[in-house]
């Protein structure tokens, strides 16, 4: 099969290179001075159709290949100069011409041939017209974005340009759920894209551009074909179909408007197939636009989450999905000053999850093979409300709101079987979680630009978070022996509540004083203050009902935490030559002290933290770009809480309230290189970490249950960090790229009271390429290698794939998927064979409201995937179960 496939990508190729000839030269101006970034297009006399577009490198020089014996108009455009026309008629053989512009500013000209252009430079904007992508096969933005040269769409979903990730997706100048691409990504129509502009370098507050290093902030705009404006479009599927013992349902309504005063977008989805437009771990990360706003303050005090382990989906796929989900995003411009946007999302979820899994101790070997039914309920909230306030060019005042409300629950039955020094003990154990968390995040920032040489910005955050987790594990075994316990019960019901509150206050003022038109100065006051509480308790059901309170001061917690860093940071930004330097240095003063057992214990200290910045502007779209910085890392309230805390049914934790900070050391490297002449992207990476007087964990095992405190390492942590990758497109109908990446771990713990060196290394490679016709069918293929290395046990997945896509008699379309994975280990005693293949079948007219699809997932009815993954004193390897092959019938009425 692999031969086959080969020889017909190589036919394809083949057939493209011998049926066309080349067409270069250099695109100068008046002055013979070469003129990069100049667009030319190739118009085909006869057909109209645009058979070839080009932009000139840095020296001026362009390529285009063309048809023989073919007449063309060459149409040629570079902003601020008369566009060019000239006629060429070409034959067998390459033609090598020069054009000279003129020097004569007509824009308008040259704006309308951009306009006409596939892709187009104009500043740090990159504009690709979308239909010079389409074949027809596309329904949604992803489908579109995967087509664009540079642009890749993630498994998440999220956008990757020039390997850097999109922060903010918007249409038509206005946020779609801002702080999420993912929504935006699977729903927004295809047909109702002109075009995509990538703004790279981006920074929203205008005052702010250029004073920051925003060179890693990319954000997309998607502009709507006129048709789509001061009209409501959309459209509204509904589908039934079969499984393998029951019937299945999708339904999944989309609207949209957009005008310049305001937009409203509505996304609804129901169904049991499997579909979740908004995954628990979606959720979680979703930030709603808000950012680090202490990035480059040198401290790092981070909220953790007091979660209790609600199972995550792994790629997407479990044995059973229902969804119900319902989400809207509006903007309105109240006044041309006042400008207020928001969303809402609500979405509900029943998950069964299957797995069985195999868990080895590192140090003894021992092992738990545990099989697993869980069943899930997850209900998600989310709303934000913002509001920007630009009554002048000198002042912008912004408001958002956050909230966050969750109620997750999960019955786990499950069958353990220890294997402790080669004897086997076998138990069921039933857990119980349940939590309710909630979160409130406000943003308030003022910016004012006092004059061309002053500038303040204003930025404060709050965020309040407030959390229960509950857990109940009922076992025959008695895990842990706990004061007050009591013992010879036919069952072992353990249960224990957590509350934990937290006041978390962000508050900086920049100074920013303009010393030269390219060099500033940047002086930071700044402040964090967070004040938490947690609660703990640990209690018994016995066999008869009744509840024992463990009101031992061991098996509670009653903290108190507050933590405090103010300090002045300074930074000194110039631009001198290729080169723009910002080195920094900030001081801080940190207090901190956390109330327990009726005692206090405090903390005060003075630190000094450099940082430093620099990037090489090798080219125009060539950087090289380095990054330093030492930070000072501060644990939370769960790490100093000195009482015990179930982590699950075989694990017990205990905090450690005179836990000090640990110092990192980070630095980075990143290489950058986009060449619109051939659409040649390379991007390279790789970040080394070192982390000093980490907060690291002390385990000690009783067979396979685990006692574990933190402490305070003498023992340096390192990891080191790469990726690149490089792509091209070709011949205007072909894509390719290459992509690497790898990270190397090395941890320093006690277990059993022995220091431990635990190293792990994770490699992927992935290499790929596709087709993109108008009126052929349309292939991608590639591979996937990925290596997991853990304390000398190696896994490997190697995982080809294909697409097909064909648009044909102007009404079908016609969509393929396969993926085939060998997974296995370095001995073989795993080694499983799995594939997943799916294809739909849709029809509609030409101009025709009414679409009909025929759907298949899953066609193989594979029922199992496999996993790995590894911590610090253990190693796991797991089989879960997914949804079955279903077959889908539905109709779509577009508005």
């Amino acid at each position: 099969m692999n031969k086959i496939l080969c020889f017909f990508v190589f036919l394809i190729t083949s057939v493209s290179f011998s049926q066309s000839i080349r067409f270069d030269g250099f695109i100068q101006d008046g002055q013979k001075n070469p003129l990069e970034m100049a667009n030319i297009m190739a118009v085909n006399s006869a057909t109209k159709a645009m058979d070839s577009y080009g932009i000139t490198n840095d020296k001026g020089r362009f390529q285009l290949t063309l048809k023989p014996n073919t007449s063309y108009t060459v149409k040629i455009s570079y902003l601020g100069m008369k566009s060019k026309e000239i006629e060429i008629s070409t034959k067998t053989e390459n033609i090598s011409q020069n054009i000279a512009m003129d020097d004569v500013e007509i824009e308008l000209e040259g704006v309308e041939i951009v306009r006409e252009m596939p892709v187009s430079i104009k500043g740090d904007t990159i504009v690709y017209n979308a239909d010079s992508f389409k074949s027809g096969t596309e329904k949604k933005l992803e489908d579109v974005l995967k087509k664009l040269p540079g642009v890749e769409v993630n498994a998440d979903g999220e956008i990757e340009v020039e390997g850097k990730k999109v922060s903010k997706l918007m249409v038509e100048g206005k946020d779609f759920f801002d702080g999420d691409t993912k929504l935006g990504v699977k729903n927004i129509p295809a047909d109702a894209i002109d075009k995509i502009q990538v703004l790279r370098n981006y920074n929203e507050v205008g005052a702010l551009k250029g004073l920051e290093n925003d060179q890693d902030n990319v954000a997309m705009n998607i502009k709507l074909k006129e048709g789509k404006k001061n009209f409501w479009f959309g459209d509204m599927t509904a589908g039934i179909g079969v499984g393998e013992l029951d019937s299945r349902y999708i339904i999944n309504p989309k609207l949209f408007y957009y005008s310049p005063k305001y937009s409203i977008n509505l996304i609804t989805n129901f169904n049991n197939i499997g579909e979740l437009p908004l995954t628990a771990q979606d959720y979680f990360k979703f930030t709603g636009g808000f950012k680090n706003m202490m990035k480059k303050g040198g401290s790092s005090f981070n909220v953790s989450s007091n979660d209790i382990g609600i199972s995550l989906l792994r790629n997407n796929r479990a044995k059973e999905i229902e969804t119900k989900f319902g989400a809207t995003n509006f903007a309105y411009s109240v006044t041309k000053e006042w400008n207020i946007s928001g969303f809402g999302i609500l979405s509900t979820s029943k998950t069964d999850l299957e797995t069985k899994s195999q868990t080895t101790i590192l140090d003894s070997g021992n092992q738990q093979n545990r099989e697993e039914l869980t069943h899930q309920k997850n209900n998600l909230g989310l709303f934000k409300l913002s509001s920007s306030y630009k009554p002048n060019t000198k002042l912008q005042f912004d408001y958002d709101i956050l909230t966050k409300l969750t109620k997750q629950e999960e019955d786990t039955d499950l069958l353990r079987e220890s294997i402790v020094n080669n004897v086997s003990t076998t138990e069921t154990i039933l857990t119980n979680k349940k939590q309710d968390p909630t979160s409130i995040n406000q943003n308030v920032s003022l910016y004012y630009t006092q004059s061309d040489k002053n500038i303040f910005a204003f930025e404060m955050q709050h965020l309040y978070q407030d959390e229960n987790p509950f857990y109940n594990a009922n076992l025959q075994s008695q895990p842990f022996v706990l004061s007050g316990y009591t013992i010879e019960q036919n069952r072992n019901d353990l249960n224990q509540e957590r509350f934990v509150k937290t006041n978390k206050l962000d508050a900086k003022l920049d100074y920013y004083y303009m010393v030269t038109p390219k060099s500033n100065i940047n002086i930071t006051l700044g402040n964090t203050y967070s004040y938490q509480n947690f609660n703990s308790h640990i209690f018994q059901i016995l066999d008869n009902g009744d509840k024992n309170d463990l009101n031992d001061a061991a098996n509670n917690n009653q903290v108190k935490y507050n933590f405090d860093d103010v300090f002045l940071g300074f930074h000194y930004k110039i631009l001198t030559g290729k080169f723009t330097l910002t080195p920094g240095v900030s001081v801080h003063s940190y207090a901190m002290t956390n109330t327990q057992s009726g005692t206090d214990y405090s903390q005060n200290f003075i630190k000094v933290l450099p940082d430093f910045f620099a990037l090489y502007q090798i080219k125009k779209s060539e950087t090289l770009t380095y990054n330093f910085s030492l930070t000072n890392d501060f644990t939370d309230i769960n790490q100093l809480a000195a009482g015990y805390v179930l982590s699950d049914y075989s694990s017990l934790f205990r905090g450690d309230r005179t836990l000090e900070n640990a110092t990192s050391q980070v630095h980075s490297l990143r290489y950058f290189k986009y060449n619109m002449f051939n659409f040649e992207n390379i991007f390279a990476n790789a970040t080394y970490t070192k982390k000093v007087d980490a907060i690291k964990t002390k385990a000690d095992f009783t067979g396979i249950n685990q006692s574990s405190s933190p402490y305070n390492s003498n023992l340096a942590d390192e990891t080191l960090s790469g990726m690149g990758s490089y792509g091209r497109s070709f011949l205007k109908n072909y894509k390719a790229s290459v992509n690497a990446s790898l990270n190397w771990s090395k941890f320093n713990n006690i277990q059993n009271e022995k220091v431990t060196t635990t190293e792990s290394f994770t490699q992927s490679y992935t290499v790929k390429a596709s087709t993109n016709y108008k009126n052929l069918p349309n292939i991608e293929f590639g591979y996937n290698a990925l290596i997991n290395q853990y304390s000398g046990s190696t896994y490997y997945t190697d995982k080809p794939f294909a697409r097909l896509d064909y648009y044909f008699l102007n009404s079908f379309s016609f969509v393929s998927e396969y993926e085939f994975y060998h997974y296995y280990n370095s001995n073989k005693t795993v080694d499983n064979e799995y594939d997943f293949l799916s294809a739909s079948l849709i029809y509609q007219k030409k101009d025709s409201k009414w679409e009909y699809k025929i759907s298949a997932t899953n066609l193989l009815n594979t029922r199992y995937l496999n996993d790995d993954s590894f911590s610090q004193f253990s190693t796991r390897v797991s089989q879960y179960t997914v949804q079955p092959r279903y077959i889908i019938f539905s109709m779509k009425y577009n508005l």
